[in-house]
């Protein structure tokens, strides 16, 4: 297949490795240009020498490798562009925006994708990503964009009112905590702590196939979504009535302060409808996520992801220092399984006109949800083939939900417009507007702060 993919912050350890690790499980995708791009020249060569011997000693010389700090070059002819980028220091940048909003009062929980952290963090990412899509749409307009960067649904929102032709999709992995949970239990066999490796591997089979013949339909907003229906693919049976039978015993023993805990199944014993996105990432958007979960353990999980990346980058950067010694491992250093994440999958199903379902995608509502804004990003199922992405028809959803959903729209409206106007007066007013601040004072005054901090990025707002 001769393809061409450009991958959008290639530099970062995490990024490239990993998205080139799924590109190779794809046979379909042999015999691709695989572009690697990233404005961090010293990162980027990095990157591609390791991916360079992937491919030649490891992979057999399947693709061809490039790489290049030009954007014109790299979209050049692009048949399909995967993005994920970050600007400045990432966990530093998000420790700021975790705890200066809480010293002024917020009662924000996390502060990546929602809360007046989450404003602040599309307040810095979102200009280059526009940048970007701008330059994709003009260079290579029949480009199928993929955005892994957050906060998803409003820099999805920014490119949404950006362009006006460019196909794209947002992706995310949190649903993946449903892929691994709903199998088990639905399964005869549960996986207990004292299992053998042979029974663990039988387990995890016939979780596979459990999972292949279960299908979810889920609905929200990234990192707020609800799990609303599922369904037995064989039979057609409807699941929901014997998930809910059975959801709060299966969790008894399954409770995790950074996954499902008590924030999660206070908004499912209220609501009737299961957040599949983790107490961490529900409570950035509630007002309530304060009193069901500990300020030091969102702490502990922004430290955590920092120490992640870390570890990452050092066993990135021994693998080249092992490179340039001439002591590279034989057996490579990516993994012989795929990451789980939908792109290549994705990508497959357009070229192959597969007809695929998708049970979490981040794409315009345009219709999907009538009693949600149409200018709104949602994240929901959908089936992809040959024309794109075809988001379920959901009709009008649970008012409850809806209601909730509604409220951080506003939020996420005025945040974009404030972007895409340089308006430090709207920026000022989505803060204040976010049920995690309610106050212009607070929202100034955490505003003001940020601002001195971080101007080397918001220097852009009037």
């Amino acid at each position: 297949m001769d393809k061409k993919i450009c991958l959008v912050g290639a530099g970062s350890t995490s990024f490239g490795p990993s998205m080139f690790t799924d590109i190779y499980h794809s046979k379909l995708l042999e015999g691709s240009t695989i572009v690697l791009h990233d404005i961090d020249k010293e990162r980027l060569e990095i990157i591609y020498d390791l991916l360079v011997v992937e491919n030649e000693k490891i992979f057999g010389n399947k693709f061809t490798v490039e790489r290049t700090t030009d954007r014109a070059t790299a979209f050049k002819n692009a048949d399909f562009i995967i993005s994920s980028i970050e600007v400045g220091d990432r966990f530093k940048l998000w420790m700021q925006d975790y705890e200066i909003p809480r010293k002024h009062g917020s009662t924000q929980i996390m502060g990546e994708c929602g809360g007046p952290g989450g404003s602040f963090h599309a307040f810095r990412i979102v200009p280059p990503i526009v940048e970007i899509v701008k330059d994709a749409e003009k260079i290579c307009p029949n480009v199928f964009f993929i955005n892994f960067s957050n906060p998803m649904s409003r820099v999805c929102l920014a490119i949404k009112r950006s362009v006006s032709k460019l196909k794209f999709i947002g992706l995310c992995h949190q649903i993946g905590a449903m892929d691994k949970h709903i199998p088990q239990m639905f399964s005869e066999t549960p996986l207990k702590k004292s299992t053998t490796v042979t029974s663990y591997r039988e387990k995890v089979a016939q979780w596979q196939k459990n999972k292949e013949n279960l299908r979810m339909k889920t609905i929200g907003l990234n990192h707020f979504g609800f799990l609303i229906g599922l369904e037995d693919v064989s039979t057609g049976k409807d699941l929901m009535p014997e998930f809910n039978a059975k959801c709060m015993d299966y969790f008894k023993d399954k409770r995790d302060r950074f996954e499902f805990d008590d924030l999660t199944f206070a908004v499912y014993e209220k609501t009737g409808y299961f957040p599949y996105v983790g107490d961490n990432h529900l409570g950035e958007y509630l007002q309530i996520g304060e009193e069901f979960t500990r300020t030091q353990d969102m702490v502990d999980w922004i430290n955590r992801a920092d120490q992640g990346g870390k570890g990452i980058y050092n066993r990135v950067s021994r693998m080249h220092a092992r490179l340039k010694k001439g002591r590279y491992p034989k057996k490579g250093m990516l993994s012989n399984l795929y990451t789980g994440e939908r792109a290549i999958p994705i990508i497959e199903a357009i070229i192959e006109d597969k007809k695929a379902y998708e049970t979490a995608v981040n794409i315009p509502n345009d219709g999907l949800v009538e009693n949600l804004p149409e200018d709104l990003i949602l994240e929901c199922s959908a089936t992809v083939d040959k024309g794109g992405i075809h988001g379920l028809k959901y009709g009008n959803i649970p008012k409850n939900i809806a209601a909730l959903l509604r409220i951080e729209a506003s939020v996420q409206d005025v945040c974009i417009d404030a972007i895409l106007n340089k308006s430090r007066e709207q920026a000022i007013s989505c803060l204040a507007i976010d049920p995690n601040v309610g106050s212009f004072i607070k929202a100034e005054s955490m505003f003001d702060e940020i601002y001195e901090l971080q101007k080397e990025y918001l220097s852009y707002f009037k």
